[in-house]
């Protein structure tokens, strides 16, 4: 009980045009079709290929799950300001070398206008100390946000920025982005 789509008729091989593909008119089973078979010259073989195509992606695309995008969330309101005493003990090592860091806490607003939560949102931004030297070398991903829920909500970021690097901070280019499913890491 399989459904016959089309058959291919073995050509005349003195005659090119005389290859012909077999399409029943119904496409039930061979039991239930009762009608004759019509016969489609080979230059409507392609259209055939076509239409059988686009009815089965018109008909699986309602089968298939949502992809999952990259939600962009908008980051405004930045500021930063010292580590609280406890958070701020640290170093910054590059190399296998040890040099003293200063702990700041970035803070701001998260604007998720998605509509669903986002999950482990990655933070992106520049940031900079009084003579425009990059704080972070070669680095625009600063951390991530656990959860960011649909509308407008706060974040922090915890950074470790070298003892040498003069103040103040110039934060730059502030955005973050995530998932609104959970993706596996």
């Amino acid at each position: 009980m399989f459904l016959t789509l089309f058959t291919i008729v073995r050509p005349d091989l003195r005659s090119p045009s005389s290859m012909k593909i077999s399409l029943p008119f119904c496409l039930l089973p061979s039991a239930f079709c009762r009608h004759p078979v019509m016969l489609l010259p080979i230059r409507f073989q392609a259209l055939v290929v076509v239409l059988l195509s686009s009815l089965l992606w018109v008909f699986t695309s309602w089968l298939t799950p949502p992809a999952l995008a990259l939600t962009q969330i908008r980051l405004f309101d930045i500021s930063y300001h010292e580590c609280p005493a406890d958070l701020a003990q640290g170093a910054v090592t590059s190399g296998g070398t040890t040099m003293a860091a200063n702990c700041f806490i970035v803070t701001g607003k998260a604007e998720n206008k998605s509509g669903k939560p986002v999950v482990n949102a990655d933070i992106f931004g520049r940031i900079y100390d009084a003579n425009n030297d990059s704080v972070m070398q070669n680095r625009t991903r600063l951390g991530s946000i656990e959860e960011v829920p649909p509308g407008i909500s706060d974040f922090e970021l915890r950074i470790s920025v070298p003892a040498n690097q003069p103040q103040p901070l110039k934060l730059e280019q502030f955005k973050a982005a995530g998932f609104t499913g959970k993706v596996r890491r």
